[in-house]
């Protein structure tokens, strides 16, 4: 089984949407940790604020296959199919990292460049895998956001979390080896 990491967000019922879409990734995603859920402005549009989390987990999918499962995750909660890069979202999915792949594959840039520069990916991947490696940059997550410049990219925490009923929460040793 593969280790993936995801970027989830969303600014339209924030609260729904990210927790429905937790939900739904139960179908291709084992041993689900979440990270703390962090609050952010919007980055290049106005519109409201974003609830942001990191998402870890082992999937049995080929990397093609589970990245159409998340498409299909976020159109079923509201995503247009043609949005612009730079809008509102009922609910936005992203490999951040599967395995440790580098390279592009089906169209996917591994591991995704917003983990390197934006504070709204990075700090929830420092919360919940500090010591695991970028595939890329080699190095752990709590280094590299303890080395981020954090200017203009405000987020704090956000009171909201996401509760799930798995058997399954703690495998943090299995994802950060």
């Amino acid at each position: 089984m593969a280790k993936v990491l995801l970027g989830i967000g969303s600014n339209i019922d924030p609260e729904i949407n990210i927790r429905n879409g937790i939900e739904a990734l139960s179908s291709c995603l084992k041993h689900i940790l979440l990270s703390p859920v962090y609050e952010s402005r919007a980055i290049g549009f106005t519109g409201d604020n974003f609830l942001n989390l990191v998402v870890a987990g082992h999937t049995h999918l080929p990397l093609g296959e589970f990245a159409t499962v998340l498409r299909d995750i976020e159109y079923r909660f509201g995503r247009e199919r043609d949005a612009s890069k730079y809008s509102s979202r009922y609910l936005d999915i992203d490999i951040l990292t599967y395995d440790d792949l580098v390279g592009e594959f089906h169209s996917i840039a591994l591991p995704r460049d917003e983990i390197l520069n934006r504070a709204f990916v990075l700090k929830p991947l420092a919360d919940l895998v500090p010591d695991a490696l970028h595939p890329q940059v080699q190095k752990n997550y709590r280094d590299l956001w303890c080395d981020f410049d954090q200017e203009g990219q405000d987020i704090w925490l956000s009171p909201f979390s996401p509760v799930l009923d798995y058997d399954e929460l703690d495998h943090r040793e299995d994802l950060v080896g």
